[in-house]
């Protein structure tokens, strides 16, 4: 079975949207993997929701602390 990891830090394209994103385990995931490891429980923190664009998106549980948003998280 695989440890659940939570994101530490984040890369953002040139317009500022996450495409990667750092794990615990040091694992290096592009956003789509991110999404589908969400999905299955293996990365704490973070859900997967459908936009009003209809797309899927990847976000922070709500836990009224902004520190760990995705977005506040540090590049790498």
């Amino acid at each position: 079975m695989t440890q659940e990891q939570h994101v530490v830090a984040v890369r953002k394209n040139g317009d500022g949207d996450i495409v990667e994103l750092k794990l615990s385990s040091g694992a290096v995931v592009d956003y789509l993997e991110a999404q589908h490891m969400a999905k299955n429980g293996q990365i704490s923190g973070v859900n997967v929701f459908r936009g009003r664009d209809g797309d899927e998106h990847l976000r922070s549980n709500a836990d009224g602390d902004p520190s760990n948003n995705l977005d506040n998280l540090p590049g790498f």
